[in-house]
C-alpha cells in the first residue's frame, strides 16, 4: 500500500508516495542535507523533481554553510550576537558597531533580552551617541559615492553642455504661456553651480556678455550686501553692475529654513533682446522630448 510506484508525467519525478514512503524519503533527504549536500544533489539522488515535495522533505533543515553566499555584514552580525549575549542593549550595540538598530534587531531577536541596568536618561544618551556614529558612517559612504560618480562622468563635451542647458532652462527658467505670451529668457536659482552651468550654456548658444543682466532676490532679513557681493564675485562683475536688488518681505509667522551665513538668496539672470533665443529654446526642448519618446518606444 505504501510502496513507491513510478507514474510518468505527474510532476513528482515519477514517484507516488504514501505516509511511510514520505517518512523514508524525508529521513534520506535530511541525512543527505546534514552530510552537506545541496538541494540539487538531493533532488537528483532521490529523483524528487517536485519543488513542493522537496521543500516538505527538507522542512526545518538549514542549508550547509558552503551554499550560503558571503555577506558583507556577516562579521557585524556575529559581533552583534556576541555583544547581545554579553548583556548589551540595542543602543550599546549600535554605539559599538555603528549599524542601524533595525539590523541589530533582525540579527539578535532570538537571543534572551538583557535586564535593564541604566536609567532612561543614560539609555537616551547612549542612543544619541550611537545615532551620531551611524550618521558619521553614512556620511563617509555618501562622500565616497559622490567621488565615484564624479569619476564616472569624465569630460563633458560642448554638445552635452548644450543639451543639459536646454533641460536646465526648461526646468528652472521662465516660460511663455498661451494665455500670457512673454518670450523672455529669465533664469532664477539659489545654487551657485546651477548659475555657473547656465552661464556656460549661454556662451555655447552665442549670448554676448553685454546682453546679460544680473539681479539679486533675497529676504529683507538676510545679509543683503553680503549676498550682492557673493553673486557679483561668482559671475565676475562689479557689485555696482548688478540691477537693483529685490527684497522679499519677511513674514514673522513663517518659520524659514533658509537662514544663516550660507543664505544668499537667489540670482536672477535676464537676457536682453531674447525673443529669438526663447523661440529656439522652445524648439530645442520640443525636439528633445520627441527624441526621448523615440528612445523609450
Amino acid at each position: 500500500m505504501n510502496e513507491i510506484r513510478r507514474r510518468p508525467g505527474d510532476g513528482t519525478g515519477g514517484l507516488r508516495t504514501g505516509a511511510a514512503t514520505f517518512e523514508t524519503l524525508r529521513e534520506q533527504a535530511v541525512a543527505l542535507r546534514r552530510e552537506g549536500h545541496s538541494r540539487r544533489a538531493i533532488r537528483d539522488r532521490l529523483a524528487v523533481h517536485n519543488n513542493d515535495l522537496l521543500n516538505a522533505l527538507l522542512q526545518g533543515e538549514p542549508p550547509p554553510e558552503w551554499t550560503k553566499r558571503p555577506n558583507a555584514k556577516d562579521d557585524l552580525r556575529a559581533r552583534a550576537r556576541e555583544l547581545r549575549l554579553q548583556g548589551l542593549t540595542y543602543d550599546r550595540i549600535q554605539l559599538e558597531l555603528g549599524c542601524s538598530k533595525s539590523s541589530i534587531s533582525l540579527w539578535v531577536r532570538d537571543l534572551p533580552k538583557p535586564e535593564r541596568q541604566r536609567t532612561k536618561e543614560e539609555a537616551a544618551e547612549i542612543a544619541r551617541r550611537g545615532w551620531e556614529k551611524t550618521l558619521e558612517q553614512r556620511e563617509v559612504v555618501r562622500r565616497q559615492v559622490k567621488r565615484d560618480a564624479a569619476a564616472e562622468l569624465g569630460t563633458m563635451t560642448e554638445r552635452e553642455l548644450f543639451l543639459v542647458g536646454v533641460g536646465l532652462y526648461w526646468a528652472e527658467g521662465s516660460k511663455s504661456k498661451p494665455y500670457a505670451r512673454r518670450e523672455k529668457v529669465t533664469f532664477v536659482n539659489s545654487d551657485p553651480n546651477m548659475i555657473s552651468m547656465f552661464r556656460a550654456w549661454l556662451g555655447v548658444v552665442g549670448v554676448e556678455p553685454e546682453h546679460i543682466r544680473y539681479r539679486v532676490m533675497i529676504h529683507e532679513s538676510g545679509d543683503v550686501a553680503g549676498a550682492e557681493q557673493f553673486w557679483a564675485d561668482l559671475v565676475g562683475v562689479e557689485r555696482s553692475q548688478l540691477q537693483r536688488t529685490t527684497l522679499k518681505k519677511h513674514n514673522p509667522t513663517t518659520v524659514r529654513k533658509n537662514v544663516g551665513a550660507d543664505y544668499r538668496g537667489c540670482l536672477v539672470i535676464h537676457i536682453l533682446k531674447c525673443a529669438d533665443l526663447y523661440r529656439r529654446i522652445e524648439g530645442w526642448w520640443s525636439q528633445m522630448a520627441v527624441e526621448a519618446r523615440r528612445l523609450t518606444a
